[in-house]
């Protein structure tokens, strides 16, 4: 049976053909393939490679750039939002098993070059090693382009996760908090009351939420997110009462 060889054990010339899959699901192919070499490049293997340049670095500006990218992402997808609602859900999309989740699906974990004995412990599978390897790729592709590529490249690979973590009930959905709630304590479901005032093209809504003895109001831009904040601020108290 013909042995599988790792892309760590191939000469310099092989790199690009060894990424080929990863550069088609990144979506950048980079010019400088050492950057990727180095991003995937565990500081157990550099201890026992003379020469070899570790991840950590490279992990250190890719968390920065990472962060950015996705608050961007959230802030533009949710212009609704209040940015304690949006710094949960960046905390949730750039959370180690988030990013270990996502390098496994690059396969990142057979590319890495690890020493002896982290190999032989799994370490490619470890979600830390694979969510610093995935921030430590980002670092390399911000180096290796520009900005937009960045972007491109996290819009590419965080649509689902940044998704999944905007409809998660208990991430922005207070509603749903405050209605299990008052469920749990047997009260009847919650009754919102929503008027508007403004002119059409600067409406500001306003919002009031009866449940058991408790009332919580919000304002907002938008109907849903008046209710949101009203559900907020009753949810509040509710639990206050509660214990």
């Amino acid at each position: 049976m013909r042995s599988t060889t790792s892309w760590a054990e191939l000469a310099d010339t092989a790199v690009s053909s060894a990424f080929t899959s990863l550069y088609d699901d990144l979506g950048h192919r980079f010019a400088d393939e050492q950057l990727l070499v180095s991003a995937l490049t565990h500081r157990s293997y550099a201890a026992e490679n003379e020469g070899a340049i570790q991840n950590e670095r490279l992990e250190f500006l890719g968390d920065a750039v990472l962060d950015l990218a996705v608050t961007e992402m959230l802030y533009r997808n949710q212009p609704d939002h209040v940015e304690g609602d949006l710094a949960k859900a960046r905390a949730e999309v750039v959370s180690a098993p988030a990013l270990a989740g996502i390098a496994r699906s690059l396969g990142l974990g057979s590319k890495m070059r690890l020493g002896r004995g982290e190999a032989l412990s799994g370490g490619g599978e470890k979600d830390s090693i694979l969510a610093d390897a995935f921030e430590a790729v980002i670092g390399a592709v911000y180096l290796d382009s520009d900005w937009d590529t960045v972007r491109s490249v996290v819009e590419r690979l965080f649509a689902d996760v940044i998704d999944d973590a905007q409809n998660r009930p208990g991430v922005f959905d207070h509603k749903t908090r405050l209605q299990e709630l008052a469920a749990e304590l047997s009260l009847a479901a919650p009754e919102y009351s929503t008027h508007w005032t403004g002119p059409d093209h600067g409406r500001e809504f306003h919002s009031t939420v009866a449940v058991g003895a408790v009332s919580g109001s919000g304002v907002g831009s938008s109907k849903k997110q008046a209710q949101q904040n009203a559900a907020e601020d009753a949810l509040a108290q509710l639990r206050r009462t509660a214990s």
